[in-house]
């Protein structure tokens, strides 16, 4: 797990995954035909594989996280700041962040718990009743520091057991690594990877990348929120850690291909590969602008099930990243000359 250790360590919110696309390309670059860095920022790499395709198949994961953008420097030193992408202000108060230039700070409340009247103390908080503290004193303390337009994500925690994984950013850090995996190894047939920015904000560079790429068919790898959880029944649990690769048939940006994801689930089954369906009809991925992009583009949905996503620590299967991995190298071979 060291390589998405790594990748997990890294500062990228959307619009900032310049270092994280440097990093990735150091990783690749010796095991790949050519990159490119388009003019968004995706990272598109190109590996020839034992044969050339029927059809062009295009893979891809996001490289950004949730995080945050510095909107004011207040006198007493205090930031405050948006939220870029979608974080529930319930796992905000409490939590420390890093800036891309490594300054740390710590999220805090407008007035602390005990100040505050008994209703409101059950209130999950606003991002507008939030700061950002860095420890500064004062304006001109703070501006030394930091900027207007300064990004940061949840700092980066990582422990690890046998069986699991636990940091920030697995969305979608889980995708990339998989990605690099594959491209170190050995595929049947040429194939295009991407690694995709601005994810969490519109699914920007995925409409782009596609455009350019334009693929025949494509395989979007990310995480998905699994809610196996005591309160949950039934398909509110969305997804099942330990029981494999989630493969959709719909959520809120895309309605799959029934006869890929179908395919997918068969081909999964035949080679002992562990895989589920998705429960849920919720959230969306890059899918939803590659499937749209051009003429349209088959395209399936393979991801991670994983807990407590865009905070400061999700969790997430190694046994199930490793499902994703063989999956998804499995499904060269197949969907290349489908």
């Amino acid at each position: 797990m060291e390589l998405l250790k790594k990748l997990c360590s890294f500062t990228s919110p959307s619009g900032g995954e310049k270092k994280l696309s440097q990093f990735i390309i150091e990783e690749i670059k010796d095991y790949c035909e050519s990159y490119k860095t388009d003019a968004l920022g995706n990272l598109i790499v190109f590996k020839k594989g034992a044969a050339t395709p029927k059809n062009k198949l295009m893979i891809a994961a996001h490289m950004d996280e949730v995080g945050f953008i510095i909107t004011e420097i207040l006198d007493q030193g205090l930031l405050r700041f948006a939220i870029i992408g979608g974080i529930s202000g319930s796992v905000l108060s409490g939590h420390k962040v890093i800036f891309q230039n490594d300054i740390i700070g710590a999220i805090i409340p407008s007035k602390a718990t005990h100040l505050l009247e008994k209703e409101k103390r059950l209130e999950t908080p606003d991002s507008d009743d939030l700061f950002i503290d860095i420890g500064a004193s004062t304006k001109e303390e703070a501006e030394k520091l930091v900027s207007l337009g300064d990004k940061a994500s949840f700092y980066p925690e990582w422990f690890e057991n046998e069986e699991s994984v636990f940091s920030k950013a697995l969305d979608d850090r889980i995708g990339v690594y998989c990605l690099i995996k594959i491209i170190k190894g050995d595929i049947p047939f040429d194939t295009t990877f991407v690694f995709t920015v601005q994810e969490e904000v519109g699914l920007r560079g995925a409409a782009v990348a596609a455009y350019s790429v334009a693929p025949d068919m494509a395989i979007v790898i990310d995480a998905t929120t699994a809610s196996d959880l005591p309160e949950k029944q039934g398909s509110e649990r969305v997804c099942l850690q330990g029981e494999g690769a989630v493969v959709s048939f719909m959520d809120k940006s895309t309605v799959y291909d029934s006869d890929l994801w179908h395919l997918i689930i068969t081909k999964a089954k035949e080679n002992g590969i562990s895989a589920q369906l998705k429960t849920k009809v919720a959230g969306g991925n890059d899918a939803g602008s590659v499937h749209k992009a051009r003429g349209g583009i088959r395209t399936a949905a393979i991801s991670a099930p994983t807990r407590y996503i865009h905070s400061g620590l999700s969790l997430v299967r190694k046994s199930d990243i490793k499902a994703i991995t063989d999956l998804v190298t499995l499904l060269i071979g197949e969907l290349c000359n489908l």
